[in-house]
């Protein structure tokens, strides 16, 4: 560890990256934390206090794609100036990195790029609020991304205060019996509900980031964590209902107990570059391990576990849809552009033909 590592450390510094600017050869650099970033300008924090900063030409240069640029979240190696201006010369080995897809999907070609959502999060809380995006096929999106990330997530139920409590209770059984494995926290900024709970779940020197559509309130969170007004926030448009994008870019702050939270953007998209459906859906997945056939698609084949406990009530139907729909574009991600346009057509026929079948099944016809 280098010496004067106490600030380091509060800002998530350890032994990890610090292996990692050794074996870079980065010892005669200071190192920094990425907090901002903004069109090819960041903030970064150190030992020496902030700093603005600028990748190098050389860095630019070599760069084959968006992974290789910095991101909030990660720990760099600079170069000090004068002025309170820094160098980034190199990014430190990550531990971790959460990304997704973003672009135009209908132009021809591979429109679509990758964007790094954050680098370097030790869990992530996906949040949604009760009056406008409650979506329970939309969490495991999310979910599927931050299981390629080998992030932890957790759900925030927010804006808890415009239902009624009857309403609030059949939400949370909807939650805990889709996701058994995922914690789930309630909460309002406005009576401050559940506020409590999500401040101890925040432990020192782990960084967390805020995930979910705009105008849930990640923000307005993020405020009251920190105790005061630091996080850009909107009223939703009650004419449309959807939030505005007043968070436009990341931005790291530092809890008084240590934590580190990163507000996001609102993403109304969250496309998958890769990812492992079976990590999210396991109860889909075990059933599909005791199958007949080794390569069943679980939409027409005889002795299908998966349909078996469909038929029988067992197995929840939008989550078998959600399911096949996010097996298909993790299955999809990495194929050629041709192989995509291919598979979606093919894709287009199978569920059609799926659902006929599942009609038949269900009917006692197969």
């Amino acid at each position: 560890m280098i010496t004067a590592t106490g600030k380091l450390e509060v800002f998530g510094y350890d032994a990890f990256f610090e292996s990692g600017r050794v074996e870079l050869g980065l010892l005669d650099c200071e190192v920094a934390r990425v907090t901002v970033m903004s069109r090819g300008q960041y903030k970064v924090i150190g030992k020496n206090g902030e700093f603005l900063a600028k990748i190098t030409g050389k860095m630019m240069f070599t760069a084959n794609a968006t992974e290789d640029y910095p991101a909030v979240g990660d720990w760099v190696a600079i170069k000090e100036l004068e002025n309170k201006q820094a160098v980034i010369k190199a990014v430190l080995p990550r531990k971790t990195i959460i990304k997704r897809k973003y672009g135009d999907k209908n132009q021809a070609g591979d429109k679509n790029e990758t964007q790094i959502i954050g680098a370097n999060i030790d869990e992530a809380f996906v949040v949604e609020s009760t009056d406008r995006d409650f979506n329970l096929n939309r969490f495991e999106r999310y979910f599927v991304i931050l299981s390629e990330a080998g992030v932890k997530p957790v759900i925030v139920l927010n804006k808890i205060d415009l239902i009624s409590k009857e309403e609030l209770e059949i939400k949370l059984v909807e939650l805990k019996e889709r996701f058994k494995n995922v914690m789930v926290i309630a909460t309002s900024t406005i009576d401050d509900s559940g506020l409590d709970t999500l401040m101890t779940y925040l432990l020192p020197g782990k960084t967390y980031c805020f995930l979910g559509s705009s105008g849930v309130g990640k923000s307005t969170l993020i405020n009251k964590l920190i105790g005061k007004y630091v996080a850009s926030t909107a009223e939703i448009s009650e004419q449309s209902k959807r939030g505005k994008h007043i968070t436009t870019m990341r931005n790291m702050y530092f809890l008084k107990n240590g934590a580190i939270v990163i507000d996001n953007p609102g993403m109304r998209e969250i496309g998958i570059i890769a990812g492992d459906a079976d990590s999210v859906f396991g109860e889909i997945a075990v059933l599909a391990g005791q199958c007949k056939f080794k390569d069943c698609t679980h939409t027409q084949e005889p002795g299908c576990r998966v349909l078996e406990e469909l038929s029988d009530g067992k197995l929840n139907e939008e989550k078998y849809s959600n399911y096949l729909n996010l097996k298909k574009e993790t299955d999809n991600s990495q194929m050629s552009n041709w192989e995509k346009r291919k598979a979606d057509r093919d894709f287009g026929k199978f569920i059609n033909k799926a659902k006929k079948d599942l009609k038949k099944f269900k009917g006692g016809g197969v």
